[in-house]
């Protein structure tokens, strides 16, 4: 696989791990948070601000992209990280996930799917190749497989025809990547809920060979439990000199618990929708500003927050901006909640580094429970 993508382990504390990765556009530490970028902006924010929080990767997705603008267009303008103006690594989601929750009429085959836009009507047709042809139009720095996203609940038969079909588009993604010097592919584990065809998938993802290896197919409705004890069947099938990725996940509380079980990396829009939607997540737990209690609390939104939200305005004035509907509220709080998803991360690979991980995790889960200092 590609030279120069690499993944060097720093320090490890039980099974968590802290790293860095090089890739053509930057590195990248680990345990890192990929704010969800899947037009081709954060939602809300600007990429000013979105690097203001301390990202160092975003995450587009090529179902959205190629259907507007459209992969050729973007390749003509210079490329995603030109034309949303982050140069640094990006990350492209292979867009199977959204033909089969998005598409208005979809035939799935041997080979890819046919389906038509959710936007338009139009039909598309997307096989491994054609998504691997796009993410590298995009100029993506790791490109995913395409993958078939299987539903939940899903009988063992349905997981396991769902799982190898995806194992061989995993094959077929891999032989149409082009490597090239810090470009990364990653194979995507599938298997739903059962322990026999997570390991067979990983192993069968072990033998076709890729730069990191993504866990897909969770936090879907199988519960936190049911997700943290598939990554514990799954990781140790899972190569220790490569990235893990989490598809997709989630809160965070979901975040530490999966960084103790070993994996690497994560995406979720679940701050940048909950920014948008008046919640808040903070280091006493999640506030919602719509509620009355904020009215009059002349208090930052987060103390231990550097972002703007919490440094220049109150929690009044928050509640005043989503009361009034105002559209600087949702930006506001979704700079937020991407700042304290790079907060989280950053203090877990600090607390893996110095070998304190667990105390560090058992501090941050008391401060969402500590009695409230609220009016």
């Amino acid at each position: 696989m590609s030279s120069a993508f690499n993944f060097r382990l720093d320090a490890a504390d039980g099974t968590a791990r802290a790293a860095t990765m090089s890739t053509a556009h930057g590195e990248i530490e680990t345990p890192v948070f990929m704010p969800v970028g899947t037009a081709g902006t954060v939602k809300a924010m600007t990429a000013d601000s979105v690097r203001a929080t301390g990202a160092g990767i975003v995450l587009g997705n090529t179902y959205h992209l190629m259907l507007r603008p459209g992969a050729e267009r973007i390749d003509r303008l210079g490329g995603l990280h030109r034309f949303m103006d982050w140069p640094g690594p990006i990350l492209t989601d292979s867009g199977g996930f959204q033909v089969m929750s998005l598409a208005k009429l979809r035939k799935l085959d041997a080979d890819g799917v046919t389906f038509q836009s959710h936007i338009d009507g139009s039909s598309h047709r997307l096989t491994p190749a054609r998504s691997i042809a796009i993410q590298q139009l995009l100029d993506a720095t790791i490109t995913m497989a395409l993958d078939e996203c299987t539903r939940f609940p899903a009988t063992p038969d349905e997981a396991r025809q769902s799982m190898e079909l995806s194992m061989r588009w995993a094959a077929l993604s891999r032989d149409s990547f082009v490597a090239r010097p810090g470009y990364g592919l990653f194979g995507i584990v599938q298997g739903s809920i059962f322990p026999e065809l997570r390991a067979a998938s990983a192993d069968a993802l072990r033998c076709i060979g890729f730069d990191g290896y993504a866990i897909g197919g969770l936090a879907v409705g199988e519960g936190q439990a049911m997700m943290f004890s598939i990554l514990d069947i799954t990781v140790p099938h899972l190569p220790a000199d490569r990235p893990r990725y989490l598809m997709g996940v989630g809160t965070p509380d979901d975040i530490i618990g999966a960084v103790s079980r070993g994996i690497d990396m994560f995406d979720c829009v679940m701050p940048t929708r909950a920014g948008r939607t008046a919640r808040a997540f903070t280091s006493q737990g999640v506030f919602n500003l719509r509620n009355a209690r904020f009215a009059d609390d002349g208090g930052p939104l987060d103390p231990a927050c550097a972002c703007p939200a919490c440094v220049k305005h109150s929690r009044a004035y928050l509640h005043h901006l989503f009361k009034a509907e105002e559209m600087l509220g949702p930006m506001l709080l979704t700079w937020h909640n991407v700042r304290y998803y790079q907060d989280l991360t950053r203090g877990l690979r600090r607390a893996i580094r110095e070998g304190r991980l667990a105390a560090h995790a058992g501090q941050v889960r008391a401060g969402w429970n500590a009695p409230e200092d609220l009016p």
